[in-house]
């Protein structure tokens, strides 16, 4: 490989026409210059220069080997821009906390946004209920997560947790369903009444339990518990089968009523909001940044 002091050189006497004006466009001393061009012409076994009048012309050979000088620098250019923009380039791997179905939370797209913004950090996906996401992220086993809550109220941490931030993307309600054929176990849609038919509930850490909770403690009832789901769509499917009432997202409601012939509660909605949430202290991580644009490009906010 030859020297790339000498082919700078050599380039810049090309487009200069002279040694002391190469020299000030390189930044070296004219003796510099000198030397370096007759190193490569000794290496070379050529003679690039000739003298003139007005300084030095390119010879025959000097012209034939200007373009491939040229084309070397700038390869080595690119290189060189190439190496510095891996540096700025993020890498590693983003724990992403799941909930409820990837289309409803647009997973989907989130995931094409992340490989075209971060294509070198990998992305590891982990369903759970979303109390369940919580919980890991407060323990630092996700980065990042989806969570479901009432709209603007933050999540419940404990005491000396670290402080959870959100964004809301989008907001929706859920709906108490009942088996085909109960319409009459309806007639009444107080709490009490509700309260005391058969339920399907959902565990602790599960937006169905809070939510509920919320209508019913306060009066000081619970929910006349026959079984407990941790998903959706098994609450629905026990619903199908005719045992008992179960929270569902209103457009699963629906979806039940007009396909199963489900009831669903008249007068009865509890607004919730679908939330994104990473932890206070992480917010100008690159890649946590990252997401919350591509979030905010995906869900219009």
């Amino acid at each position: 490989m030859h020297d790339l002091k000498a082919l700078r050189a050599f380039v810049a006497v090309a487009h200069e026409g002279s040694v002391s004006r190469a020299a000030e466009a390189l930044h070296l001393t004219q003796p510099a210059v000198s030397l370096k061009l007759k190193q490569l012409q000794e290496t070379l076994g050529l003679t690039l220069f000739k003298r003139h009048a007005q300084g030095l012309a390119l010879t025959t050979d000097g012209q034939n080997l200007l373009k491939p000088a040229e084309t070397a620098l700038a390869a080595l250019k690119a290189f060189d821009i190439r190496a510095q923009s891996m540096h700025d380039t993020l890498r590693g791997r983003l724990r992403i906390g799941t909930i409820v179905d990837p289309e409803f939370i647009r997973l989907g797209a989130l995931l094409h946004q992340l490989v075209q913004r971060i294509p070198q950090v990998e992305t590891d996906l982990h369903h759970g209920t979303s109390g369940l996401v919580l919980d890991s992220l407060l323990h630092r086993e996700l980065d990042v997560g989806f969570y479901l809550e009432s709209p603007g109220q933050q999540p419940e941490t404990v005491e000396g947790a670290p402080e959870v931030e959100m964004i809301e993307l989008t907001y929706f309600a859920y709906n108490i369903i009942a088996p085909e054929g109960w319409s009459s176990s309806l007639v009444r849609t107080d709490w009490p009444s509700l309260a005391a038919l058969p339920w399907i509930v959902t565990p602790r850490r599960s937006v169905h339990y809070r939510l509920l909770a919320k209508q019913l403690l306060p009066l000081g009832l619970t929910p006349n518990r026959v079984a407990q789901v941790d998903q959706e769509p098994c609450m629905i499917d026990l619903v199908r089968a005719g045992v008992g009432l179960a929270l569902a997202r209103d457009a699963n409601a629906l979806q039940e009523r007009q396909e199963r012939g489900l009831i669903v509660a008249k007068g009865i909605s509890l607004p919730c909001a679908l939330s994104f949430i990473w932890l206070k202290e992480r917010r100008d991580e690159p890649v946590i940044a990252a997401v919350r644009d591509a979030l905010a490009d995906i869900w219009s906010l």
